[in-house]
Formats: C-alpha cells, structure tokens, sequence
C-alpha cells in the first residue's frame, strides 16, 4: 500500500474526518503497517492498548469471553478505527481481535496522535465535541432503557 492510498483510507475514518491533507499524510507517514494473515491475532482480551488500528484492507473479528467460550461482537473492515480509546489514554484491550481474512492495518500510537493534538489544537476541540456529542448520545440511550425496564429498586 502506498502513502496515497493509506491516507485516503484514513480521511474517511470518521475520526480524523476534519484533518486537512498535511494533517492526514503526517498520521500516515507516522503510523506502522502491519500486514496479518487470516486467522493471526491483532491484540488479545485484557493486552495493555497503547495504539489504535485503522482496517486499510481486510476484516477484522471481535470477540469476546474466554478462549472456549468466545462470542463474536461484530467484523469490521476497511476505514474502521479499532482500539479508538487507546489513542487518548491508557487502558486495556476489552475484547481479542483476530483478521478474518488477510488485512492490512495501520498502528497508530498514543504518542504519534497526542502529538498531532499538541500541533494542532484544532483536532482537539473537534475531539472534543465528538466526543461530548457521543457521551451525550449513550446517556439518553440509557435513560430510554430505564425507562423501559423500570428504574429498580
């Protein structure tokens, strides 16, 4: 994959959706490729997360539950950030990614997106007020789901 098209993918990844093409060739030239065949293992249930990955080609499964007794939690493909928290802070993995078919993916660390927030404090309002929106979105989600299973006791 070339630069070129690695940054094409990453303009319609949500996320970095307002970063201007300098901003967008600065995350892609920063980021590590990684090329994984169907069946490896991306990252497992409980690692230490210190990157995110954008699908460039590929699919790539979630799971999640211990080995013998996993459950899928979706698929997702190209233009598709796993492990997006990761980016902002440090936590661990809450589910196994395996590629579902041969991928390639791009790692972004914590590092190389903190930098780009210092260098361009545009990106972090914008994150931001993404990030309030979606908060405010999963609260009225769960207050409609208060309401229709009862507030308890």
């Amino acid at each position: 994959m070339s630069l070129e098209s690695d940054i094409a993918v990453l303009k319609r990844v949500p996320l970095f959706a307002e970063l201007d093409g300098d901003q967008l060739r600065l995350l892609a030239f920063g980021a590590e490729h990684r090329r994984l065949r169907q069946g490896e293992t991306l990252f497992r249930l409980g690692a230490r997360a210190d990157a995110g990955f954008v699908v460039i080609d590929g699919e790539i499964a979630l799971t999640s539950g211990q080995p013998g007794r996993e459950r899928t939690v979706g698929a997702y493909g190209a233009g598709t950030v796993l492990g997006e928290m990761a980016l902002l802070t440090e936590t661990r993995r809450p589910v196994t990614a395996t590629a579902a078919s041969d991928c390639d993916v791009l790692r972004i660390t914590r590092t190389l997106f903190r930098r780009m927030l210092e260098e361009y404090p545009e990106i972090a309002f914008s994150l931001h007020q993404r990030i309030a929106g979606e908060l405010a979105r999963m609260t009225d989600e769960i207050l409609a789901l208060e309401e229709r299973f009862g507030k308890g006791p």
